[in-house]
């Protein structure tokens, strides 16, 4: 049976994630991927039970510049090809996105999302109606031919999707803890976002952030559950 799922990171973190804490919690070995420090992929046999592609600071832009991004697109392809549970999240959705046709950039006058922002779901069979959730980007992406459209944002019409049964694209992060978040407010580059249209203050952050993680949490955790199933 499989037991492994690959988690490919763009950054380093101090803190554990929701999904990485989850799939161990299920009883999967949990292999952490950094190819832009020199990580490699391992094969694709039938000991891999999915995937999951974090967001970062790398664009699709650079995929033509970066064998290791070059290097994840083929597993992308890879696993969804293979029917295995596939999770993207921010970049990783673009990724999955640009893999199937979908176009990843900007959208007209660069609008941000960062902070925690209400949803608009499509299927409250997938997310419940109004669920608030951590956001850090500015990109955005179309709609894959054969993808169906999950979540939106009153900016961003494109927050979640599905191909198939089991690949997901996810523009936001529920994965990101509290204390991850703040992090993130602490980094250098969160300043950078501060004059696009969109941002949400450091007041209005911080006044979202407690309900915001405590009603995202038990959602995600169920989604990654039914998503990779248990490992035993």
């Amino acid at each position: 049976m499989a037991q492994k799922v690959v988690l490919i990171h763009h950054g380093e973190s101090r803190h554990t994630d929701r999904a990485a804490d989850q799939l161990e919690r299920l009883g999967y070995e949990v292999l952490n991927r950094h190819l832009y420090a020199g990580d490699t992929l391992p094969m694709l046999d039938d000991d891999i039970a999915g995937t999951i592609v974090y967001g970062g600071k790398y664009c699709i832009t650079d995929i033509p510049d970066m064998k290791f991004l070059q290097d994840e697109m083929q597993w992308l392809e890879a696993c969804i090809g293979a029917g295995l549970p596939v999770l993207g999240l921010c970049q990783g959705a673009q990724m999955i996105a640009h893999s199937l046709g979908g176009e990843v950039g900007p959208l007209e006058g660069e609008p941000c999302e960062f902070g925690y922002y209400e949803l608009e779901t499509l299927d409250v069979d997938f997310m419940p109606a109004g669920l608030r959730v951590p956001q850090a980007h500015f990109h955005a992406f179309t709609l894959p031919e054969g993808a169906e459209l999950l979540a939106r944002s009153e900016t961003f019409p494109h927050q979640a999707f599905r191909y198939g049964e089991k690949t997901y694209g996810f523009q936001f992060h529920p994965e990101v803890t509290d204390e991850m978040f703040k992090d993130w407010q602490a980094a250098p580059w969160s300043g950078e976002h501060d004059a696009r249209v969109g941002v949400q203050s450091r007041h209005q952050q911080d006044a979202f952030a407690e309900e915001t993680h405590r009603t995202v949490d038990p959602w995600f955790r169920d989604f990654i559950t039914k998503l990779f199933g248990s490992a035993t």
